[in-house]
């Protein structure tokens, strides 16, 4: 764990790639003259979130052993991320993932990943050492899909929980990479029951309650014994949260969305920023809706610029943005 005085480690496991984004909103693919070439990857955008943010991040992961790997790698070191937790394959590219912005700063997806480096990471090539010093241990669905980095996904986590780090998930729901909605639930919800804290959006709530309505009794559903916070985010209203003893929305920030990517990795960045020295927030409605303040902030910053990295916060943007509203 980490040492008295020094701010505790957030470790981040999952994919990291090249997202491709047309150089102009609410065209396709086909019709795009242009795309801006962004890393992304949403557990690799955690990690830069934190560190932006003054925190220690570490990643763990795979990249292809090519120029783009060695570019991502470059840039979670040049961001401050603890790298340690990198592997190459050089066998595998890295991921690629080309973008489709429509209009609204909504986007769509489609995957070059047959398969790609990240799908390949094996449980013996983790660093385990690592892992064991994470204060949170923070993860998505993606690493879910298939072998062998499913078997070092459950690994990393349960080494993660028994060194008593508190476990954080986003499933990340990107449905054309599952084999079928079905599998995508199922395996998404296989690991529920371990997190302490979990990160929702609408879309996914509705995904994975086959509920449309969003709200508390839908939320709730999917309330488990272990959770300490439940986050729904709703875009443009901000976010609710369920906690054990307490519920509530707050309310976000308008701002001239121009790419919605990285919003939510820019969000779970600045709340476990905020709480991986002090979990009473969990138990503290005014201190945990103040920190949704500013991780809501972190989101609408995010959304401002193209691409997920470029456009995460530092902490002093961050304030600077909170002051002025």
């Amino acid at each position: 764990m980490a040492s008295t005085g020094e701010k505790g480690l957030i470790v981040s496991f999952g994919e990291m790639l090249i997202d491709f984004v047309p150089t102009e909103s609410g065209v396709s693919l086909s019709e795009s003259a242009g795309f801006l070439k962004a890393p992304g990857g949403a557990p690799a955008n955690v990690a830069i979130a934190v560190s932006r943010l003054g925190g220690r991040a570490a990643f763990v992961g795979k990249l292809g052993d090519d120029e783009f790997g060695h570019m991502l790698a470059g840039i979670l070191r040049k961001n401050g991320v603890e790298d340690k937790g990198i592997n190459f394959d050089k066998g595998a590219r890295t991921a690629l993932a080309f973008v489709t912005l429509r209009s609204d700063g909504e986007r769509e997806f489609m995957f070059y990943r047959n398969p790609s480096a990240d799908m390949l990471l094996r449980p013996d090539e983790l660093n385990l050492e690592l892992i064991r010093s994470a204060k949170v241990f923070h993860y998505g669905s993606i690493s879910l899909i298939t072998e062998p980095c499913r078997s070092a996904h459950l690994k990393a986590m349960e080494v993660a929980k028994e060194a008593g780090a508190l476990l954080s998930y986003d499933p990340n729901l990107r449905e054309p990479l599952w084999p079928s909605a079905e599998e995508a639930r199922t395996q998404i919800m296989s690991i529920w029951d371990k997190a302490e804290i979990i990160k929702v959006s609408d879309v996914e709530l509705e995904f994975l309650t086959g509920n449309k309505t969003i709200d508390d009794e839908t939320a709730m559903s999917l309330w488990h014994p272990n959770l300490k916070l439940l986050l729904v985010t709703v875009g443009e209203h901000g976010c609710r949260y369920y906690a054990k003893n307490f519920h509530g929305t707050v309310e976000t920030f308008n701002v001239d969305a121009v790419d919605t990517t990285g919003a939510g990795d820019s969000f779970v960045g600045a709340l476990l920023n905020q709480i991986v020295d002090d979990q009473s927030v969990f138990e503290e409605e005014e201190r945990l809706r103040k920190v949704l303040r500013f991780a809501n902030a972190c989101g609408a910053i995010t959304t401002t610029k193209k691409g997920a990295i470029p456009a995460l916060p530092t902490d002093c943007e961050a304030q600077s943005f909170l002051k002025d509203k």
